[in-house]
């Protein structure tokens, strides 16, 4: 059988995550787990992250999560960030006065400030983004297998990536400006969606995820 781990360093929505999961693991085994041995003996892997960067890079670096996240690319396996997850994999993040994230990915993680405003209606928005937003996907993706162009996909976050290569943009959203929904590169995806919380389409992606052998 094969399996896929969820990394628990203890801020990442764990329960929700690997309930969806299981919702389409035809034959895969769900592990939560912080231990090394059995993330890198996972075929799969996840790193889930909600709240603060700060804390989340705390006890990323407290745990060893930094080196098994690093170890599990290096072994051509495929990983899935989410949300913080996502964040972390970046070069900086400018949440908390600055934090350095594990530098996986050239990118830095950025506000979208206190003055934002909707560009058609001129209306303030608020921050956190926080609800259901389309994501347009840049380029083809077997993690975009059935779901549509535009879908929507439920966000919570007040930052966004910013990644150096564009090339790596998966899908894009927007509010009040353009942001990176999903990134990917290699054996590596990533979203700042919760797909946990997207219903069908975010199913599907984790259902996706379950099938990618981590080439494109």
């Amino acid at each position: 059988m094969t399996s896929v781990a969820v990394i628990d360093y203890g801020m990442g929505n764990l329960h929700s995550v690997a309930k969806a999961l299981e919702c389409v693991a035809d034959g895969v085994e769900v592990v939560v787990t912080h231990d090394r041995s059995k993330i890198e003996q996972a075929d799969r892997v996840v790193l889930p992250g909600v709240g603060a960067i700060r804390d989340c890079m705390k006890e990323i670096k407290r745990l060893d999560v930094d080196k098994v996240v690093r170890d599990v690319i290096a072994a051509d396996k495929p990983l899935l960030g989410v949300c913080v997850g996502m964040q972390a994999l970046m070069t900086l993040s400018d949440e908390n006065n600055g934090v350095e994230c594990l530098k996986i990915l050239p990118g830095h993680v950025a506000y979208f400030g206190d003055d934002l405003h909707d560009p058609e209606t001129g209306a303030r928005l608020k921050i956190p983004h926080m609800g259901w937003n389309q994501v347009h996907q840049t380029f083809d993706h077997p993690m975009w297998n059935g779901i549509d162009q535009d879908a929507r996909f439920y966000f919570v976050h007040s930052y966004y990536v910013e990644p150096v290569d564009i090339g790596m943009i998966a899908g894009s959203s927007n509010y009040g400006i353009s942001f990176t929904a999903a990134i990917a590169r290699g054996n590596v995806f990533a979203t700042q969606f919760h797909p946990e919380k997207s219903q069908h389409d975010g199913l599907q992606l984790y259902k996706n995820f379950l099938n990618w052998n981590g080439r494109v």
